[in-house]
């Protein structure tokens, strides 16, 4: 899962590949992002980031949490606009899950309903 976030970020940040040509409703929802200006910057800048963590092993859990939208959104893009990356999208989400389970017990304090702050 690193090693694929941090692919996709430094080739995109390094310009190495240029996209494919996109038509239809994934064309119009990555023009949408892309004239914000910063939105794919920003978004390549975060994964290069986890990848790196989750590729040294320091602060998995948060990698895993600030990583946590961004696997649903590739997901879901792959879902509903583009099928054709949904086999990928799929072992991502199931490589995310897994990770989550490894790092369980990181997250047990966010999912208590009531926390109790330092007493």
């Amino acid at each position: 899962m690193g090693l694929l976030f941090l692919f996709a970020s430094a080739t995109y940040l390094l310009g190495l590949i240029t996209p494919p040509p996109m038509e239809g409703p994934i064309k119009t929802f990555n023009e949408g992002l892309a004239a914000s200006g910063y939105f794919f910057t920003l978004l390549k800048v975060t994964e290069l980031v986890c990848a790196m963590l989750l590729l040294s092993g320091w602060f998995v859990p948060l990698a895993l949490v600030v990583l946590s939208p961004i696997v649903v959104n590739i997901f879901m893009v792959h879902l509903f606009l583009e099928q054709s990356g949904l086999p990928v999208a799929i072992l991502l989400v199931a490589a995310h899950v897994f990770l989550a389970y490894c790092y369980r017990k990181a997250f047990s304090p966010l999912l208590t309903p009531v926390y109790e702050a330092m007493k």
